[in-house]
């Protein structure tokens, strides 16, 4: 019966290749949405990685859009005590998917920001500004932290919100005109905030929830 099944399916070229287009139009009409990740080198290797990881798992497709497309150096904050602010380390490598000049953010349901040192020379791109103030001014699901909000005060989006960020960057939200808040996972409409690494899972408790919302994965 398999052999019968097998030469059938050999000899009849038109069910084959009818089923694959089936196939090929099914997968067109379920889409995987798919959310932009804007860094660089030298961002903290678990800002990067745990809502990269996270949102994959989630469904979403995520791409990695940086200065240029080439490996990423991510670093390692990490805290010491009688250190008066935090130490840095290599920690990962990982490429980039598509450079800031490429990115059409039409194409995305939603945008991440991590933290790391990365977001004090990307904030002044050019791309990086017309991406972010799409996502902000469309009311699209955004996720930061850290020194992200450095990124949103750069392209004029940041006045008014309430966003958590790293301790040391109180007055540079305040300056920004908007409220610094002191919390793991901050919620601003379709803003998702948080303070470092160790906020990791309220944070992205919290933006799924936003996803789920406003982008959900069908099927």
């Amino acid at each position: 019966m398999i052999e019968l099944f097998a030469i059938n399916w050999l000899t009849r070229p038109c069910l084959r290749v009818g089923l694959e287009r089936e196939n090929v139009r099914l997968n067109e009409e379920v889409a995987v949405p798919k959310v932009l990740l804007l860094t660089g080198d030298a961002a903290e290797s678990l800002e990067v990685m745990y809502p990269y990881q996270r949102l994959i798992e989630e469904g979403y497709e995520v791409d990695i859009a940086a200065p240029s497309a080439k490996k990423l150096q991510f670093v390692i904050h990490d805290f010491v005590d009688e250190f008066d602010t935090y130490t840095e380390k290599l920690g990962y490598t990982w490429p980039a998917d598509l450079a800031f000049a490429d990115v059409d953010p039409s194409k995305y349901v939603a945008l991440v920001i991590p933290g790391g040192r990365a977001p004090e020379y990307i904030r002044n791109d050019p791309d990086v500004q017309r991406i972010v103030r799409h996502f902000m001014e469309g009311d699209l699901p955004v996720a930061q932290l850290c020194h992200a909000p450095l990124v949103l005060a750069a392209a004029g989006t940041l006045q008014g919100r309430r966003t958590a960020a790293y301790p040391a960057l109180e007055a540079d939200v305040k300056a920004a005109g908007a409220e610094y808040v002191d919390g793991a996972g901050v919620v601003d409409g379709q803003m998702v905030s948080a303070r470092a690494w160790p906020d990791n899972p309220a944070w992205m408790r919290e933006f799924i929830e936003v996803l789920r919302a406003k982008a959900p994965v069908s099927g």
